[in-house]
C-alpha cells in the first residue's frame, strides 16, 4: 500500500542550515575555554529557549544570561546583540525541497528560532521562499518540544498529522511529534536522512 504522507516538515537549524553552537564564540576570537564558558552560559542555558519563543526582549533575555554569569556580561552583550553567522547555509537544503517537491510533496518548516537570529541569519535561510510555509517559534510564542509547536503548526497550515513526517536533529523533539501522531525521521547525516525519509514516503 502506498504511504499516506503527502508533508515533509522540516526542522532548521542542523537539518536545512548549519547552527555553529560549537564555533561560534571561536569565529569571534575567544579562546576555547572562555568559548566553553559562554556556551554554558547561553545557548546550554535553560533561558535559551526563551530567546527562541520570542515572549522577552534580547534585552532581557541577555540580562538572564549575565545574572547566571555576572563576568561574562560585557562579552554576553557583545556577541549576542546580533548573531551574524551563528547559522550559515547548506547547499543540500534547497535542493533536497525541491526534489520533494517535483514528487508531490508540500514542504514546510518548524523551528524554534529567535527574533534576532532569523533576521541576522537570513541570508542563510534562503530556502523559505520554495517552502509551502514556515513557522517560527519566535512568532507564535511556542517551542518543541511542546505539543502546542507541532498541533499549532498543523491546525495553521491546515494539515493532518497522519499525512505530515518530521524530520529533526533532537531525539527530544522527534518523540514529541510521533506522540501527536506524526511520523518522524532523526536526522544524523544528509544522505542517511534522505534514505530514511524516502523509505517512509515510498512504503
Amino acid at each position: 500500500m502506498k504511504s499516506k504522507l503527502k508533508n515533509v516538515i522540516f526542522d532548521c537549524g542542523g537539518v536545512l542550515v548549519t547552527y555553529h553552537v560549537k564555533d561560534y564564540f571561536q569565529q569571534q576570537g575567544y579562546s576555547d575555554e572562555k568559548a566553553k564558558r559562554l556556551i554554558a552560559a547561553t545557548m546550554d542555558s535553560e533561558n535559551w529557549k526563551e530567546y527562541d519563543r520570542g515572549v522577552l526582549t534580547d534585552e532581557e533575555i541577555r540580562a538572564r544570561f549575565a545574572k547566571d554569569a555576572p563576568d561574562l556580561k560585557e562579552d554576553i552583550d557583545k556577541t549576542l546583540t546580533h548573531m551574524y553567522r551563528l547559522c550559515t547555509k547548506r547547499d543540500t537544503a534547497i535542493p533536497w525541497i525541491e526534489d520533494l517537491k517535483s514528487r508531490g510533496y508540500k514542504t514546510f518548516v518548524l523551528s524554534n528560532f529567535s527574533g534576532t537570529c532569523y533576521h541576522d541569519c537570513s541570508d542563510a535561510l534562503d530556502f523559505e521562499s520554495h517552502v509551502d510555509g514556515a513557522f517560527w517559534s519566535y512568532q507564535h510564542r511556542v517551542i518543541k518540544p511542546e505539543p502546542a509547536a507541532f498541533l499549532d503548526m498543523l491546525y495553521d497550515f491546515g494539515l493532518k498529522a497522519d499525512e505530515s513526517v518530521f524530520i529533526d536533529d533532537t531525539r527530544e523533539n522527534i518523540e514529541a511529534a510521533e506522540r501527536v501522531g506524526l511520523s518522524a525521521v532523526l536526522y544524523t547525516t544528509q544522505e542517511e536522512t534522505e534514505r530514511a525519509l524516502n523509505t517512509l514516503l515510498e512504503e
